[in-house]
C-alpha cells in the first residue's frame, strides 16, 4: 500500500491527512450521549397519607417510649435510689408547671400570642382626650387609697382617654365577658347548640355569686339559661359550668391568644377570690369592641349577647352615674381586693363608646365604688357635651 503523501504546506498537508483518515472511517458511528425519556411516575397519594400517618403515630407514641426505655437508660446511670424519681422534663422546661396557656398529649406548653395576625379587631385609636385624662387623674387624688385604670374610646372619631389603662389588674366577673364570646364562637363552629343541656353536679357549684349554688344536684340547665344567669346574675356556677362545655381554662387561654389578647388569661375557676384571673383595662375594651365584629361574631350571636349583658341585675357601679334614658350593656366584677365594671354605653343624642374601669382597693372598701360612680357620671357629661 502506498503512503499518503504529505505536502510541506502545514494547512494543506491537515487537510489531506483528515481526508484520507475520513476515507476509513465511513461506518463507524460518532459516540454521544443518548439521553432516554423519562416516563413520569405516578404519586401513591394513598400510601403517601399512610406513610405520613404512621411517621407522625411513631413520633407521638413509639419514639417517647422507647426513648425513656431504651436510650436513656444506656446513657444516665442507675439510679442508686429508686424510690426517688427524677422528672427530666420538668428540670429541662421548668417554667411550665406554673406558666403555661395551653395544654397539649399530657404537657404544658406556653404559646405566644398571635400579634402579626389577631382574630379580633384593633381599636383604631386616634387622638388622647386630655382633658378627659386630666379630670380622671384629678378625681383619683381625690381616692388616694385605691389604684383605678380607665379606659374610654369613642365610636365616632376613635379619640381615647387612657389611665394606666395596660396596667394587669384582676378581673373578679368580668372575666365572664371572654368566656360568653368563647361560648358563642363555639356555637357558630358548630361544637355546642344553646338548646344542648348540662347537668348540675357537685363539682360545679360554686360560691359567691349566683343562685344555682343553692339548687339541687343533677338539675339541667340549657346553655342559654346559664349563659343569661351568668352574666346577669354573675354565677359562677353556670360559669364553671359553661367553661368545662367549651373545652375548659386551657382552651379559653389559647383563644384569648389567638385574639391577639397578651395579658387575659384565666388560671382558675371561679369564684377566684385570689384574682389570678387578669386582664387590662385597655384589652377588656378590646373584646368588647369585637361583639360589633361581623368577621369575628355574627349578628344573630352580637343580638344574644348584648340581650344578656343589658340585663345586669348589679347596676350600682358605672350604671349609676348616667342618665335612666342611657342604654349600658356591661358586665361588673367584684372580689374584695378589685372592682369594676366594663361596657359600651349608648347615649340618647347617638353617641356610642366603651368604657372599662378596674379599681385595686383596700379590702371591701367602699369608695372603690363611689369613685367608679363618679368617673362614669364625669365620663358621660364629657362625651355628651364635648364636641368630638
Amino acid at each position: 500500500m502506498a503512503k499518503p503523501q504529505y505536502r510541506n504546506d502545514y494547512t494543506q498537508g491537515y487537510a489531506t491527512y483528515t481526508h484520507t483518515r475520513s476515507k476509513y472511517s465511513t461506518n463507524i458511528r460518532p459516540a454521544y450521549v443518548r439521553r432516554v425519556k423519562q416516563t413520569k411516575r405516578k404519586v401513591n397519594y394513598i400510601a403517601l397519607f399512610v406513610n405520613i400517618v404512621l411517621a407522625v403515630l411513631f413520633v407521638m407514641y413509639v419514639a417517647p417510649v422507647y426513648y425513656n426505655n431504651v436510650t436513656r437508660p444506656l446513657f444516665v446511670r442507675a439510679n442508686k435510689y429508686p424510690h426517688i424519681k427524677t422528672d427530666i422534663d420538668k428540670i429541662a422546661f421548668p417554667t411550665t408547671y406554673y406558666l403555661y396557656n395551653t395544654h397539649f398529649l399530657g404537657m404544658n406548653y406556653l404559646q405566644k400570642t398571635e400579634t402579626k395576625k389577631p382574630q379580633m379587631q384593633k381599636l383604631y385609636e386616634t387622638y388622647n382626650m386630655t382633658e378627659l385624662e386630666s379630670k380622671l387623674k384629678n378625681l383619683a387624688a381625690a381616692y388616694p387609697s385605691l389604684k383605678p385604670s380607665v379606659y374610654v374610646w369613642d365610636y365616632e372619631s376613635g379619640k381615647h382617654a387612657d389611665l394606666l389603662s395596660n396596667d394587669v389588674f384582676a378581673t373578679a366577673s368580668i372575666i365572664k365577658i371572654p368566656v360568653l364570646i368563647q361560648l358563642f364562637r363555639s356555637i357558630e363552629a358548630g361544637a355546642i347548640k344553646l338548646d344542648d343541656k348540662i347537668a348540675m353536679t357537685g363539682y360545679y357549684k360554686s360560691e359567691g355569686s349566683g343562685s344555682l349554688q343553692f339548687k339541687g344536684d343533677n338539675a339541667v340547665y340549657s346553655v342559654d339559661e346559664l349563659a343569661r344567669v351568668m352574666i346577669t346574675e354573675s354565677d359562677n356556677s353556670a360559669t364553671n359550668m359553661l367553661l368545662a362545655a367549651t373545652g375548659g381554662m386551657n382552651a379559653l387561654n389559647q383563644s384569648l391568644r389567638k385574639w391577639g389578647m397578651k395579658e387575659t388569661r384565666i388560671n382558675d375557676w371561679l369564684p377566684d377570690l385570689a384574682g389570678t384571673n387578669v386582664t387590662t383595662a385597655k384589652e377588656m375594651a378590646t373584646l368588647l369592641y369585637n361583639i360589633d365584629n361581623p368577621s369575628f361574631l355574627s349578628l344573630n350571636s352580637r343580638e344574644k349577647m348584648i340581650d344578656y349583658m343589658s340585663h345586669v341585675h348589679n347596676n350600682r357601679l358605672i350604671h349609676a352615674g348616667l342618665p335612666k334614658d342611657a342604654i349600658f350593656i356591661h358586665k361588673t366584677g367584684d372580689i374584695g381586693k378589685m372592682l369594676g365594671d366594663a361596657g359600651i354605653v349608648y347615649t340618647p343624642n347617638g353617641k356610642k363608646y366603651i368604657v372599662v374601669m378596674l379599681v385595686n382597693r383596700p379590702y371591701n372598701s367602699p369608695q372603690g365604688k363611689d369613685f367608679i360612680v363618679a368617673a362614669s357620671s364625669l365620663i358621660y357629661n364629657y362625651m355628651v357635651n364635648t364636641n368630638l
